[in-house]
């Protein structure tokens, strides 16, 4: 059975920092390309970043360009987000989400077909 598990989220005042961590299991995901999204209190999820299968190319949501990294760990079945300058508006849950796909650029929920349970990100002010 394939599972996408976050972990690394927490309280965080603004301008800090958090690294989250998706580890897959279940299978091998080096062929898989890996999202992040998130979703805030009383909104729709949003897209914020994703990373190729290969490691070679991520994209990122405007609102979050510049401060978020995504990266694949050696072993290509874990993925990470780390985030930087956070600000308020940036706390959500957030997901991680796989597809076994060479596509370049995947920002929306239906093209992912499995997905982790969450992990809680506050940014107080």
């Amino acid at each position: 059975q394939v599972q996408l598990v976050e972990s690394g989220g927490g309280l965080v005042q603004a301008g800090g920092s958090l690294r989250l961590s998706c580890a897959a299991s279940g299978r091998t995901f080096s062929n898989y390309a890996m999202g992040w999204f998130r979703q805030a209190p009383g909104k729709e999820r949003e897209f914020v970043g994703h990373i190729t299968w290969n490691g070679y190319n991520t994209y990122y949501a405007d609102s979050v360009k510049g401060r978020f990294t995504i990266s694949r760990g050696d072993a290509k079945n874990t993925v990470y987000l780390q985030m930087n300058s956070l600000k308020p508006e940036d706390t959500a849950v957030y997901y991680c989400a796989a597809r076994d796909t060479a596509r370049s650029y995947l920002p929306k929920e239906s093209e992912y077909n499995y997905w982790g349970q969450g992990t809680q990100v506050t940014v107080s002010s």
